[in-house]
C-alpha cells in the first residue's frame, strides 16, 4: 500500500481484521515480522527508540477517540500538546489560529468536561495537526459521533488532507465512512486488497456512525 501526499486512503474491515495492528505497525508502535514500512523516505522499522519517539512526535499525527483527551484541561491546552512537548515556544498562540479554522475559537478556554463529543474529536485533530505532520493516521475517529458530527468530521478531515498536502490513512469498519476516501483499501483474513465495492456494499448515502 502506497499513500501519496495529499491522498486521504482508508483502511476498511470489520473489527478484529487488523487495521489498528497495521496502525500501529505504521507508527512503529510493533515491529513486523517481514516486510518493509517507510514514511517520507525513512525506514520505520529501523528505528531507534529515541528516533521512534522523535517520529511520532513530529512527523506522524495521530487521531483517537475523544476519550484520549486530559481531564480537566482546557480545549487549548489539550490541543497545544504536542508543541508543548517538542519545546515549542508560544504553544497556545500557535495553536490558535488551527482552533480558530476547526471552528473552535470560541471554546478554545473550556474544559474537555465542556466540549461535546464533536468538538473534543476536532480538538484532538488540532493535536494531530499541530506540527504539521507529514502523515496522519485516524483510528474510528467518528466512533462515538451522531450522524451529523460523523458527516462534518469526514468532510473536514478531507478538506485538511487535500489543503495541507498530507497524507492521511483512516481505519473504519463502516464503508459509509470510507466512501470519503480517495482510495479504498480492504483488510479482511490477513490480506489487504483493493477495494471492492460488492463486498461493503455503499448503495445507503445516508451516512451514521461507526
Amino acid at each position: 500500500m502506497t499513500v501519496p501526499a495529499g491522498e486521504f486512503v482508508a483502511l476498511y474491515g470489520p473489527s478484529g481484521s487488523g487495521k489498528t495492528t497495521l496502525l500501529e505497525l505504521v507508527a512503529g508502535l510493533r515491529r513486523p515480522d517481514s516486510g518493509s514500512v517507510r514514511v517520507a523516505g525513512v525506514e520505520v522499522t529501523s528505528m531507534s527508540r529515541r528516533e521512534g519517539d522523535e517520529y511520532r512526535l513530529r512527523q506522524l499525527g495521530v487521531i483517537g477517540a475523544p476519550h484520549n483527551l486530559l481531564p480537566g484541561a482546557r480545549a487549548i491546552d489539550n490541543a497545544s500538546l504536542k508543541l508543548w512537548l517538542s519545546s515549542k515556544r508560544g504553544a497556545k498562540q500557535a495553536i490558535a489560529p488551527l482552533l480558530e479554522q476547526l471552528g473552535l475559537g470560541e471554546r478554545a478556554r473550556h474544559r474537555t468536561e465542556q466540549l461535546s463529543m464533536g468538538e473534543r474529536q476536532r480538538i484532538l485533530i488540532a493535536r494531530a495537526l499541530a506540527l504539521d505532520p507529514k502523515l496522519v493516521l485516524a483510528d474510528e475517529p467518528t466512533g462515538n459521533l451522531d450522524t451529523q458530527r460523523t458527516l462534518e468530521v469526514l468532510g473536514l478531515l478531507r478538506d485538511l488532507c487535500e489543503k495541507r498536502g498530507m497524507a492521511l490513512v483512516l481505519a473504519t469498519h463502516d464503508p459509509r465512512a470510507a466512501a470519503f476516501a480517495h482510495q479504498v483499501y480492504e483488510l479482511r483474513d490477513g490480506r489487504l486488497t483493493t477495494y471492492e465495492p460488492e463486498h461493503v456494499g455503499l448503495g445507503d448515502s445516508t451516512l451514521g456512525g461507526a
